[in-house]
């Protein structure tokens, strides 16, 4: 985040910022947070479905189900995320 902040009061040359730089680091930052909210989003869901009882240590069962529910939740947004940006290619195709 540190590059970000730097490139950005810098300014470029002549205190102008080049458009496209600007748009690769909004595009970086919108992944991040995209990213964030991803795993955000399983951890809260995995740890309602597979923790009955938190305490210091999971057992093996919980083990296995956190990862196995990180798995499919993995599986689940990635076909998801394929879908839609095949839609969205097709619909800008058509544009």
């Amino acid at each position: 985040m540190d590059s970000f902040g730097s490139d950005f009061s810098s300014g470029g040359a002549g205190g102008k910022m080049d458009p496209g730089v600007i748009m690769e680091q909004v595009k970086v930052q919108i992944a991040v947070a995209n990213a964030q909210e991803l795993l955000q989003r399983m951890t809260d869901k995995c740890f309602k479905k597979c923790i009955g009882k938190p305490g210091s240590t999971l057992d093996n069962s919980e083990q296995k189900c956190i990862a196995m529910c990180m798995d499919r939740y993995m599986d689940a947004w990635n076909t998801v995320s394929r879908t839609y940006n095949s839609r969205l290619q097709r619909e800008r195709a058509r544009m």
